[in-house]
Formats: C-alpha cells, structure tokens, sequence
C-alpha cells in the first residue's frame, strides 16, 4: 500500500522482503532477500530514502544503512520503539504517561511485581508480540510464574491493569524540516487482542477535545524522539478524558487504513513525503469513514463478497497473502457522507464479516 501511493507521486519503490510471496511485488522492485543481506541492502542504499513498513526487523540492517542513504525513521527510534521497556521509558521522558509498569528480567523480579503495578496486569515479551500474541493477562501473584513460562522466560514488562473507557490512535509525520502533520483520532475495537474495526467520526465536540490533547502528546513525542517519517501512536482513553500511551509504530498502522478512502491524504501518501523530505499535510479523513479488517477465516465462513462489493460507499482491499486462520488478509473501508448514515452500514458490513 506504500508502493501503490508512491506510483502516483512518480516514486518507484524497492522493497527488501524474505518472503516470496511479497505482495508488493505486484507495484515494487521485490528484493528477495533476509534484511541482513549485503546485496539487498546495497541495493536499498542507491534510492534516494529508506523507511519501514515493519518493525521487526533487525537494528543491525539499519545500522549497515546508517550514514549510506536517508533512513526515515532513523534506527535509534527502532531501536526505542521495538522494545517495550526501552518505549515506554522514552515516552515518559517526552512527556507522554503509561500505564504502571515494571521490567522482568529474571525469576526474581516476579516478587511483588504485581503489587507494584495494582494487582493486576498483562505480562507482554519486551519484543516480537503483536495482535495479541506474546502476552498474558495475569490477576494474582500464583499466576506470574505460569505466565512467565509461557512466555519462555524471556525478558518482559509487566504493565498494570488498565481500565479505559476506549481505545484510540493517531498518526504523526514529520520531516527533516520538522515540519509536522497529523492523521484523526481513531477509535478502535479489538477481538482477541487483533483489530477488529477502526472509526472516524468528523465533528463530534467530545472527540475533538480528545483528538487535541492526542496531538498535543503526539508533537511531543515526535520531537523529544527526532522523528523522521511517521509515527503511530495508540491510546488507552481514561473515563476521566486522560489519554495514556499503550504503544507506538513507527510506520503506517493498520488502524489508519481508512484514510485510503476517506476523502483526504492517505496515512501512505504522508508516510512516502516524510521519508523523502518533501511538505506534508495533514491526513486526517474529510468524511465519515470505518475499516474493517479481513482475517483468515474458517472453513465455511468466508465473507459475502458480492454483498461487500454492492454496499454502498464500501471499498475493498485484498494483499494477496496466502490465507491462514487469523491472519490479516485485508480490509473493507467504508465511508460515507453522514455519520448515521456510516454507523447503519458499518453494521451491516459486519454481518458480511464473520469474525
């Protein structure tokens, strides 16, 4: 999706990617090859910039291109991000708040670590899980051992239990310049730790005090960590209105993927100018917009296509990945020129998505 909103800009892109089946291989140079590799990695350092699409690639392939070409974002904010103790201490540093935390190391530091923390917590890998995996939910003290095991006796963080009225996310670019733009506050819905469905509602007064206060938080992390390229930040919104850091990517996210049809600047289009230092602006949608993702599913319950593709306002989006249970396929947007109006069809399109 990178690719497809460099083409229009006159940007070509190459893509460093071990999988054969890439799906950027349909619109981009497929450079089939591990992010270690030498070659690969020569070839990434002929284009004018290098960003991410993925952060779990290894720091050492930045570090090989560091100094050889534009890395946007630079390696040392992979570095911070991809790991959640040193993330959440660099988000405290910019200002932005977390939820209680506390790092686990070795078997004794499971002693009061749960105490510490408000009694209750989920116990998360300090690296890889994402869409819910690496991570236990745990409620007494009997059950941190167990969890801990489970989780290999990695290195972790144990964050508090956090009780949110919601759970939003927004979007930063920044350039070389520093020059700042910004996505909408997105409100999202997670079925067993995966996004299910995303939403943006323009003009709600409620959700534009608290889409101030996300760019407040947003321009001081962005800032204190010398962003280049784009950052997503999730929340947790408190029932007091206080928005917390859950986490952040340093890339597009999948919670952004309305802003391909929702009337302004896709989050990919703002990803592509901050990597190449070009102006930005902001990418917040202009019209009432919802995502809903595609997971792999089960044998007899594939989605209606037909039904989706007649929806009104609806607009589907296929990788091209291999299909697997769970696994995030694609996603339908949906948009529409009233926010009722959305909200009537978004719960039919549900019913053409079975979860």
């Amino acid at each position: 999706m990178l690719a497809l909103a460099a083409a229009p800009l006159g940007v070509r892109v190459v893509v460093l990617e071990p999988d054969p089946l890439a799906p950027a291989q349909v619109c981009a140079e497929h450079l089939l090859a591990p992010y270690t590799d030498p070659a690969g990695l020569a070839r990434l350092a002929e284009c004018d910039a290098v960003t991410l699409e993925f952060e779990n690639v290894p720091v050492e392939a930045l570090s090989w291109l560091a100094g050889r070409v534009p890395l946007r974002p630079a390696g040392e904010l992979l570095h911070l991000s991809k790991h959640r103790i040193r993330e959440k201490e660099a988000l405290r540093r910019a200002g932005a708040a977390t939820a209680p935390f506390v790092s686990i190391e070795a078997e004794s530091d499971l002693k009061g670590a749960l105490e510490s923390v408000g009694g209750r917590g989920i116990l998360k890998t300090s690296e890889l899980g994402y869409d819910g995996k690496g991570q236990v939910r745990v409620s007494s003290a009997a059950e941190l051992l167990p969890a801990w095991n489970a989780l290999g006796r990695h290195a972790c963080v144990l964050e508090g239990w956090v009780e949110f009225a919601r759970e939003v996310s927004l979007g930063v670019a920044r350039n070389a310049q520093g020059q700042l733009a910004y996505g909408g506050l997105i409100e999202n819905i997670h079925v067993g730790g995966v996004l299910r469905r995303s939403l943006y509602l323009p003009g709600d007064t409620a959700r534009a005090s608290a889409e101030q206060q996300a760019r407040r938080l947003a321009r001081s992390v962005a800032e204190s960590w010398e962003l280049e390229g784009l950052l997503t930040l999730e929340f947790f919104e408190l029932p007091s209105g206080e928005l917390i850091v859950n986490e952040v990517a340093p890339r597009v996210h999948n919670s952004g993927h309305l802003t391909q049809d929702g009337g302004g600047l896709s989050q990919f289009e703002a990803q592509v100018r901050a990597a190449l230092n070009w102006p930005l602006q902001d990418f917040v949608p202009k019209l009432p917009c919802a995502m809903v993702n595609l997971l792999g599913w089960a044998e007899g319950r594939e989605p209606d296509w037909q039904a989706i593709l007649k929806l009104e306002g609806a607009r589907l989006h296929l990788y091209g990945k291999a299909h697997k249970p769970g696994r995030k396929l694609g996603h339908v947007n949906l948009v529409a020129w009233e926010s009722a109006e959305l909200l009537e069809k978004l719960a039919v399109l549900e019913t053409l998505i079975p979860q």
